[in-house]
């Protein structure tokens, strides 16, 4: 087996992100209100930052043409897909709009929140932080909820799901 050894910069951005990818991920989408109007984006990068106070983060790129509308957002609503939402997951990795086509209803704030999730965290902006280029969004969590079922995970460019154990 050979292992591919390089030092990170602009000329090795292809194996850093090759090599990034053999983590496996969850999946959410995260959704917001950008002036009144619905807004969602795929993201992998969510992590849970405390338990006291409620804190998560997420972080969407500066290239993203959405960045300016969830940075600006005081509200927005992460959600962790299910095994089952390849599309809905697919959909809001390529556009921000296109919400009548699936099945959500607005939380007290007017969020978006799609149904059949595994997971949601509404949430309130707690702060913004530099991160080269992504934006780190510091959410406190107003509300969160979960059901049973197993999640949509993303690993070396894919979507999929654990087998379960034998």
């Amino acid at each position: 087996m050979t292992e591919t050894t390089f030092t990170p910069g602009p000329d090795t951005a292809r194996a850093f992100r090759e090599a990034l990818g053999c983590f496996g991920t969850g999946v959410t989408v995260v959704t917001a209100l950008s002036d009144g109007a619905p807004v969602g984006m795929t993201a992998n990068s969510f992590a849970s930052l405390s338990l006291d106070p409620a804190l998560v983060l997420w972080a969407p790129a500066k290239s993203s043409r959405r960045h300016a509308a969830f940075t600006g957002a005081e509200h927005f609503t992460i959600h962790i897909m299910a095994e089952d939402q390849h599309g809905l997951a697919g959909h809001f990795a390529q556009k921000g709009d296109g919400f009548d086509r699936f099945d959500w209803t607005p939380s007290p704030e007017g969020v978006p929140v799609l149904a059949g999730c595994l997971a949601r965290f509404d949430c309130t902006r707690a702060a913004l932080h530099d991160g080269g280029d992504h934006t780190i969004v510091v959410g406190r969590v107003d509300r969160a909820a979960y059901r049973p079922g197993r999640g949509l995970i993303f690993k070396r460019g894919q979507y999929g799901s654990f087998s379960a154990p034998e």
